[in-house]
């Protein structure tokens, strides 16, 4: 039977695709586009839904002294830290669940699980007494959406052919980092009315420019949970699970035996690290060092921008090469964290540039965050791109035979351990968002200022530029993507 026939006639069962071959051309003309940009679409909105709940800690954290929370700088910090920490940890196990218990199940399953912290929160800072284990723990739990990061890519990434990959797995990362954006924006706005009405429980008073307002802390949090539902049926009625892509936990862990996944950690860990971890300090490093500025009029543009370009980053990467515009990527995020470290105000730690404004320039300092931002955002697009490159390379340099079973064995083994390497990387880079802002509170503690941790930040970026150079873009390396 010819694999049209096959593939007409009997490619679906259900909501599973027991045929599934985005490589064959003519399979992808004819049905497989279609079904992956359902699967795209879908997947865009849950994966957005996820990281604002990840991210919702960022501006909460915010505005708890002033409804009355007693909880000290440090443990604010912490409250907004631990999103991270626990979306990381949780990424390295959802990074194998998609071949194990099917995209769309999990995809589905996963988005309803946000509905947990998004109402316990609600509840929460409406009660000023509410200890301070309770909501550690709800931060905690908000790392449910960082975990949904790397399910919901190792998902798409079994959609979409080789040269598509990065486009896709661009749309899908951008557009759902828009979340970060986006909660940081909108929770500001949404606070101020009573828009759930009797549902949405009592309003708080607090003193802002010393005059008493109304707010409704709650909807920051309860804004989320309409759509989360919706998300989560749209994506167990309207997604596909994958035959083929199914996979043993022990299939997927050969790739911790692979040197290429541990090398495209460290450089993930370089952007998307970098892009998480910048968005959770933005507010709190310019609080810090700008004491006028009102950081929440401003934090929100730098992770719009990285999201929003982060598509263009995949799709760079798919016109010019992943290795070559990671390199070039990496040495403008050196370079801007030097224009940080410019328009510092001088004087606040003792690894300040000896030149530049000596009151520093939050102009400066806030349009060289932005180019930050805007190259994690490229970063982001072309590291994911290398990835499932990479291991379907590696799987094809295997082959002993070169008939058609093997070839589409190893096809089948490269997308299979691409995919769980995009998830696992996805999830050692998102301890950025953790380390980062930790780093600044160390910095600041240890020498008064935030300069020696942008240092390092920029060395790491070095490390990172000749690390691609060596194995992915030099003339002859060992993989070149």
């Amino acid at each position: 039977m010819s694999t049209n026939t096959v593939s007409q006639g009997s490619g679906r069962k259900g909501r599973v695709l027991t045929l599934w071959t985005p490589e064959d051309k003519s399979f992808w003309a004819r049905e497989g586009e279609a079904v992956a940009k359902i699967n795209l679409w879908i997947s865009v909105p849950a994966l957005f839904l996820a990281f604002a709940i990840w991210q919702v800690w960022s501006v909460v954290a915010v505005n708890l002294p002033a409804l009355g929370f007693k909880y000290s700088t440090n443990q604010l910090f912490w409250l907004a830290a631990a999103p991270a920490l626990s979306g990381a940890t949780l990424r390295i196990f959802y990074s194998f669940m998609v071949p194990i218990f099917g995209g769309r199940r999990w995809t589905a399953l996963s988005t309803a699980s946000l509905l947990v912290p998004a109402i316990g929160i609600g509840y929460a800072v409406q009660d000023n007494t509410t200890s301070y284990p309770t909501m550690l723990l709800l931060a905690l739990l908000c790392g449910l959406g960082g975990g949904n990061f790397s399910s919901s890519m190792a998902n798409i990434s079994f959609f979409f052919p080789k040269e598509r990959k990065g486009s896709a797995l661009g749309v899908n990362a951008g557009l759902g980092n828009l979340g970060v954006s986006v909660v940081q924006f909108l929770s500001p706005l949404v606070i101020t009315a009573g828009i759930f009405g009797i549902f949405g429980g009592e309003p708080q008073t607090i003193v802002k420019n010393g005059q008493e307002q109304m707010v409704w802390a709650q909807n920051a949090a309860f804004i989320w949970v309409p759509w989360i539902a919706l998300a989560a049926v749209a994506a167990w009625f309207g997604m596909n699970d994958i035959a083929d892509a199914r996979a043993s936990f022990a299939a997927q862990a050969a790739i911790f035996k692979r040197k290429h996944n541990w090398i495209m950690c460290v450089l993930y860990l370089g952007t998307f690290g970098s892009f998480i971890g910048f968005a959770a300090g933005f507010p709190l490093l310019i609080k810090a060092l700008f004491p006028e500025v009102n950081p929440l009029a401003y934090a929100w543009l730098g992770p719009l921008v990285g999201a929003v370009v982060r598509p263009f980053g995949g799709w760079l990467a798919d016109k010019v090469g992943g290795a070559r515009v990671t390199v070039w990527n990496f040495l403008v995020m050196a370079l801007a964290v030097v224009g940080v470290l410019f328009f510092l105000p001088k004087g606040s730690g003792g690894f300040a540039l000896p030149f530049g404004p000596a009151e520093g320039s939050f102009t400066g300092f806030f349009l060289m965050f932005l180019v930050l931002f805007f190259t994690t955002g490229i970063g982001n697009g072309s590291t994911f791109r290398m990835i499932p490159v990479i291991f379907l390379a590696q799987k094809l340099r295997e082959l002993r035979t070169d008939d058609e079973a093997s070839r589409a064995q190893a096809i089948k083994d490269g997308n299979t351990e691409g995919a769980a390497a995009v998830g696992f990387a996805g999830a050692l880079g998102a301890y950025g968002g953790f380390f980062i802002p930790k780093s600044y509170g160390s910095s600041i503690a240890a020498t008064g200022g935030p300069e020696f941790a942008l240092w390092m930040f920029a060395v790491f970026y070095v490390l990172c530029i000749i690390i691609t150079w060596w194995y992915y873009s030099r003339k002859h390396a060992e993989m070149p993507c």
